[in-house]
């Protein structure tokens, strides 16, 4: 029989042949990522994330279906005890073990899969006032441990903490097109507003018999020398995975219908020069 308590935003509970009060539903448990984890999927993650860790289950425990509010069908919920193999990134203390929740899909005989003695990464947050206890930052947060994913995951937490770290892009905020003295000669600079207000601006040039060049500036300087990001940066991921899909009418600046069409046809080049920003891990509900 397990005998075992633990506490989540100050409510205690029991694990053993009873379960003490329903969970919250604002402290849900998540699922993992099934499919393969893209750029975006890991960034999306660890961007919000307190603590990113290296953890071994140790034990796993079964909550009773009827204290598991939100479950989807073919999911259990588990308890989960793990012990900290490394501790890849934080801003909050960590002990040598962790708990947890999370929902996983059952198997082919409709059983909860063994995790114990399975290593995996976790994007995790700190529970306030309980040591030891964290809380997954979305579906997806729990990811089968790998070296290989680890040596991609490293390199997006430095990103996150570098001093020239690109700022979180919010959306269009200007949008000017200017023909230039030649025949098909033009320049577009979109202004981009960003979480903070850092400084953000792409530049679209267009001369005759030539390819578009474009580039974009994280300087308070308009740069016309500046180049694309290349795929799969946080630079890039700023900008493919957060500007919209279309120019909005009321960004656009220029005054003539031909300048206010060239604007618009430039933002469309630059989001077709970006790609597609794919995600795998499923949107958490709202």
């Amino acid at each position: 029989m397990f005998d075992i308590s633990f506490a989540r935003h100050g409510v205690v509970f029991a694990l053993g042949l009873t379960l003490a009060p329903v969970l919250p539903a604002y402290s849900q448990p998540v699922t993992p990522l099934q499919a393969e984890s893209t750029y975006a999927d890991i960034v999306d993650l660890a961007d919000v994330s307190a603590l990113v860790l290296h953890a071994k289950i140790r034990k796993q425990i079964e909550v009773e279906p009827e204290r598991s509010p939100g479950l989807r069908a073919g999911f259990v919920r588990l308890y989960i005890q793990a012990d900290t193999v490394a501790l890849l990134s934080g801003n909050a203390p960590i002990g040598e073990s962790a708990t947890y929740l999370v929902d996983v899909p059952r198997d082919a005989k409709g059983r909860a899969p063994k995790l114990r003695k399975g290593e995996f990464l976790l994007f995790a947050r700190p529970v306030a006032g309980r040591a030891g206890e964290i809380q997954l930052v979305g579906n997806g947060a729990q990811m089968p441990w790998s070296p290989a994913l680890e040596a991609r995951v490293r390199p997006i937490l430095a990103s996150l903490v570098a001093p020239d770290s690109p700022p979180v892009v919010t959306g269009v905020r200007d949008a000017l097109s200017v023909e230039g003295n030649l025949v098909g000669e033009s320049e577009t600079q979109l202004f981009l507003s960003t979480k903070g207000d850092g400084p953000v601006s792409v530049t679209v040039i267009r001369r005759p018999g030539q390819v578009p060049e474009w580039g974009v500036s994280w300087t308070e300087i308009v740069d016309q020398s500046a180049r694309p990001p290349a795929l799969e940066t946080l630079a890039w991921y700023r900008l493919a995975c957060f500007l919209p899909a279309a120019l909005p009418g009321a960004a656009n600046l220029s005054r003539d219908a031909q300048s206010r069409a060239q604007a618009a046809d430039d933002y469309r080049f630059v989001l077709a020069q970006l790609g597609r920003c794919q995600r795998n891990r499923v949107a958490d509900p709202r």
